[in-house]
């Protein structure tokens, strides 16, 4: 019997934008078996595009089925071998650049910033292809309409919280970061079904963080989630999900690229919440600009600093 494989035209994942292949199968990673992990690990390979490769001539490199192919291009989301063939080959003919193979130690300063610039472009590139406008949308609208706003994030996570919050107040919208665990418990003790939380956590996976998640949810609060995939523990325990994810990479890791993908999508999000009241939030920002242009130590700026009583 033969393999029994889909065409390419009547599926979601057919037409999806090429840029979003890549990160879309990296984000699924997690959620797969060893067996079909080497196999989507494979995929992600760009040196195996060179050409469109058979599924005969792929289930012979991996000394897998055919069967089993088709059955992890449908895990990924596709009808079969083939629309996930057109995907990859369309998504690895756009060009970009391996961290991991064109970093070096002898690279001058000059081509480590053309590669770092590059390969974050490409991150910010992937982002935007994967990030649905009507998820942030819907996650600002929530936000915005929170009675108590609160912002959790633990490590270096609470940085981006602590740039969120900053950005919001800037127009009026108040929320309050906490990243401290027994302060995230004790905040999420107190949310209600009126309340909303912004959780960062570029894995997904910190414990003391989702220990707070899980209560705030408890409590009926409403939960935005920004981070690496949606097959993460944080993803799935939320109501909107804003995925920042990155290819990693031994000298810089992931969280070098993701954290600016992050920030570009708190930006974005920042935006859809002054659109909310577009004149209250410019309204709200000459006033709070106005309030530290026109600071009162001006005896400090003219180098004669103020007696203290």
């Amino acid at each position: 019997m033969g393999v029994i494989d889909d065409g390419v035209d009547d599926h979601p994942a057919v037409g999806r934008d090429p840029m979003a292949v890549g990160p879309q199968l990296r984000m699924l990673l997690p959620t797969l078996t060893p067996a079909e992990w080497t196999v989507a690990d494979w995929f992600l390979r760009r040196e195996n595009f060179t050409k469109s490769p058979t599924i005969g001539e792929v289930a012979t490199a991996l000394g897998v089925s055919e069967p089993f192919l088709v059955k992890v291009a449908r895990r990924l989301g596709y009808p079969g071998f083939k629309a996930l063939r057109t995907a990859l080959l369309a998504y690895h003919s756009i060009p970009q650049i391996e961290m991991h193979q064109d970093l070096s130690r002898d690279d001058s300063v000059s081509e480590i910033k053309r590669k770092i610039f590059q390969a974050t472009r490409q991150v910010l590139d992937e982002v935007q292809s994967i990030t649905p406008s009507e998820v942030i949308e819907e996650a600002a609208e929530a936000f915005y309409a929170g009675k108590q706003r609160d912002i959790y994030g633990v490590g270096g996570s609470a940085t981006v919280c602590h740039d969120a919050s900053h950005k919001f107040l800037r127009i009026g919208i108040r929320s309050t970061v906490f990243s401290d665990t027994h302060m995230m418990m004790m905040s999420a003790s107190l949310l209600s079904k009126e309340d909303v939380v912004l959780a960062v956590s570029h894995s997904g996976q910190t414990m003391e963080l989702l220990g707070a998640i899980d209560l705030a949810r408890t409590n009926g609060a409403r939960i935005i989630a920004l981070t690496n995939s949606f097959a993460s523990d944080l993803a799935k325990a939320s109501d909107f999900v804003l995925c920042a994810p990155a290819k990693d990479s031994p000298l810089i890791g992931q969280n070098a690229t993701a954290r600016i993908a992050q920030l570009t999508l708190i930006d974005s999000f920042f935006m859809c919440l002054a659109r909310k009241n577009y004149d209250l939030a410019e309204a709200n920002l000459n006033k709070t600009m106005s309030s530290i242009h026109c600071f009162p130590w001006t005896g400090v700026r003219k180098g004669r600093a103020k007696p203290r009583n």
